[in-house]
């Protein structure tokens, strides 16, 4: 039996204040100026997100669900049994209880997220929902260096859980770089499973990453709100726009703040000019043909072993393995 739930703690290996400022404020010297994707989540900006994924225009993580229900069995058998499941960036974990519930007799389970005060309650449900694994969460930037816990149990293997198209969030050579530490992780014996958003047409794209709600652009200004928070900076919010371009040649949704006007704005006593019209990426969605993750996931001495879709080719969950 795993230690009891009252005794779970998270290991701590958050960005400090200094880091995100640095982080920042270098993002904001290049041009085209870019804020680090990493720090949208904050406490508030992940129960944003937790609210685009439920919009009707998100079709990402409803069609995701859709993939593992239907073929959860087969996962499993891909997986194999006494799996221990790493989840970089495990949010609030809306695919993994399925997961979880569907893998043959999985020994532990670490998730990895920067969001620490989500993180904590999320694997405290976990712990409470699963009393014979072992749960132990790591705060943690996932791309970033940390320790992954051992646990009590034997494990067979480790699989690497890597859900909701978080991959198309990096430019297709840092992908490479997160897809090796990814299969680091999991090592020899083990596995990837992860969410790959595929290509279509753009009126689908861009409603998903602008949503009629206008959830998206919350969840994108927020991000100005947690830098007047916590780097002391003095954005107007208001002053700012949202907008999310799909560029085809490229294959990506472009998200971005979009100042309204010419402003200087402070942060921890550095000062950044921002021009009227002058866009600031936020994130990147790039999306993928099968046949294209493929050859990216081959760069990095991964070879797709499966691969399921829906019936209309919106989305794939595909499972990997070291070559």
């Amino acid at each position: 039996m795993h230690k009891s739930q009252t005794d779970l703690s998270v290991h701590d290996f958050a960005p400090s204040t200094e880091t995100m400022r640095d982080d920042v404020l270098n993002g904001l010297s290049r041009s085209p100026k870019e804020l680090p994707s990493q720090y949208l989540y904050d406490e508030h900006g992940a129960k944003l997100f937790e609210q685009i994924c439920e919009t009707e225009d998100y079709y990402l993580t409803r069609t995701e669900q859709g993939i593992l229900r239907h073929n959860m069995d087969a996962i499993a058998k891909s997986v194999g049994p006494d799996a221990l499941v790493i989840e970089p960036g495990s949010g609030s974990g809306l695919k993994t209880r399925m997961l979880l519930n569907g893998l043959d007799n999985p020994v532990g389970y670490v998730p990895v997220d920067v969001a620490k005060d989500q993180l904590a309650r999320f694997a405290t449900n976990v712990d409470r929902e699963f009393p014979e694994l072992e749960v132990k969460p790591v705060c943690a930037d996932f791309t970033d260096d940390y320790e992954v816990p051992a646990c009590d149990d034997a494990e067979r293997s480790r699989l690497c859980y890597f859900p909701g198209s978080t991959i198309g969030n990096f430019k297709p050579n840092v992908a490479i770089d997160v897809l090796n530490h990814l299969a680091e992780l999991c090592d020899d014996d083990g596995g990837v499973l992860i969410g790959v958003d595929l290509k279509k047409d753009r009126e689908t794209l861009e409603a998903a990453y602008d949503d009629s709600q206008n959830v998206s652009r919350k969840f994108a200004l927020n991000y100005l709100a947690r830098l007047n928070r916590e780097l002391d900076a003095d954005f107007q919010i208001e002053q700012f726009d949202y907008e999310a371009p799909y560029n085809e040649s490229l294959g990506r949704i472009e998200m971005a703040l979009v100042s309204s006007r010419d402003q200087v704005v402070g942060i921890n006593g550095s000062h950044v000019r921002f021009n009227d019209g002058e866009r600031v990426h936020t994130e990147y969605s790039y999306k993928y043909t099968l046949a294209g993750f493929a050859a990216l996931a081959e760069k990095a001495n991964l070879k797709v072993e499966q691969t399921w879709t829906d019936s209309e080719g919106l989305f794939s969950v595909q499972y990997l393995e070291p070559r």
